[in-house]
């Protein structure tokens, strides 16, 4: 399985860089379809069978508190000071674990990873 991505507009597009130049499929909402609600976001990327990457911690209700299904989230928690790491975290994320993030919601806080699988 060829793991793909689907980025929020509140992601970073220093993430979306780093992993299209690391050969990765990332599909871009702000490139595609600017302003589309949360719920319409995350069924797209479960329709799509891509994993989210979002700054936005309202995909964490939509997933626990909402029950939506989802091929996996990848949640972003990185202030500012920290901002020059993020895409370099998230590509050895990525690296390092692979498959193991289907299925999961990880939160990337800088020096920081929690993997918690999906309800």
């Amino acid at each position: 399985m060829t793991i793909r991505f689907l980025a929020d507009e509140s992601c970073d597009f220093a993430v979306v860089r780093a992993l299209r130049r690391a050969g990765f499929d990332v599909l871009c909402i702000s490139e595609s379809s600017p302003r589309t609600e949360d719920s319409e976001v995350i069924r797209f990327a479960l329709h799509e069978g891509r994993i989210l990457l979002t700054e936005d911690k309202d995909f964490g209700r939509l997933v626990y508190s909402h029950g939506h299904d989802t091929l996996g989230v990848i949640f972003l928690r990185f202030p500012t000071f920290a901002r020059r790491e993020i895409s370099r975290d998230v590509l050895n994320l990525v690296k390092q674990k692979g498959e193991k993030l289907v299925g999961s919601f990880v939160t990337v806080q800088p020096g920081r990873i929690r993997i918690s699988h999906t309800p």
